[in-house]
């Protein structure tokens, strides 16, 4: 049975005018996600800025998220590293704060080859927490081919794949490789999210998912019901909103997406910034557009 189905919210992490984590925002964002019909909460992802917290951020942000969910929904949280070893205590941790999955994203920078991606994943699986697989090779420079996903299927403990490669007919390779393996795929581009669930995907893991939830809920539900039509012309109405999202690089133009909604999740941290002007003007009126401010 499938950990969800629909749309997971890939979390930012909110920062307050102190650079901490700010837990009463944090908990009232956790609401206006699962109100919005989310069916899944996906902290410290890449829009959660992981590779800028601390380990005791990590861990307590971990242990609030799985509080407040209170078994509402599952909560699936970023694991990756380029170190095996980081990556399986990671893991751990994840598992014994009571997360109920791992979303580990392929070792970055070391430029494995598709063996190392499957010994990766075999070490990370071990350590007991379901595993769903992050490929997005626009930012790990390692792209996992579809033959290697047939392999991975096969690996007790690895559930799923997350796939954001960008490439459609990657994509749909990819798709006619996990229903023949009956491994779960998640689709993890918002633009193409009524094409990824046409494929097979279960759902999308999903940025536009932060400041919009009930769109992108509705989007999948629709999808989930085979109402292509109706899901083709919501996903058309949402097209630039979606793109202005990731005018600048994933999490800053959601961050600001988030503070026009009322929800004072700060900036990003360095060496990410703030959305530039001229780009906030674009995703306002992205977000006026399709009613959200």
């Amino acid at each position: 049975m499938a950990l969800f189905t629909g749309v997971g919210a890939a979390m930012v992490t909110p920062f307050g005018k102190d650079g901490n984590i700010d837990y009463n925002v944090l908990e009232r964002y956790i609401e206006h996600l699962i109100s919005g019909g989310v069916s899944a909460l996906i902290p410290f992802g890449t829009t959660g800025e992981p590779a800028t917290v601390t380990t005791d951020e990590y861990k307590r942000g971990i242990e609030f998220v799985v509080k407040k969910a209170a078994g509402r929904v599952p909560v699936i949280v970023g694991a990756g590293s380029n170190s095996t070893a980081v990556a399986c205590e990671r893991a751990k941790t994840v598992k014994s704060l009571g997360a109920d999955a791992v979303l580990v994203v392929t070792p970055y920078y070391n430029k494995c080859t598709q063996r190392g991606i499957v010994e990766h994943y075999k070490a990370v699986a071990k350590v007991g927490s379901p595993v769903i697989v992050y490929n997005v090779p626009t930012r790990t420079c390692v792209n996992i081919l579809p033959k290697t996903i047939a392999e991975l299927a096969k690996i007790d403990g690895i559930i799923g794949i997350k796939e954001a490669s960008g490439d459609i007919d990657q994509f749909q390779d990819a798709a006619k490789v996990c229903l023949e393996t009956g491994f779960d795929m998640y689709c993890g581009d918002d633009s193409l999210t009524t094409i990824a669930m046409a494929l097979g995907c279960l759902g999308i893991i999903s940025v536009a998912a932060n400041p919009a939830p009930k769109y992108m809920s509705e989007l999948t539900e629709l999808c989930m019901k085979n109402d292509y039509k109706s899901a083709r012309a919501l996903q058309f109405k949402l097209s630039e909103f979606i793109h202005s999202l990731f005018c600048e690089v994933n999490p800053i133009p959601v961050k600001k997406a988030m503070q026009l909604i009322g929800f004072e999740v700060g900036v990003p941290r360095l060496p990410l910034t703030e959305l530039e002007p001229e780009h906030v003007a674009r995703l306002s009126a992205a977000m006026k557009e399709v009613g959200l401010i």
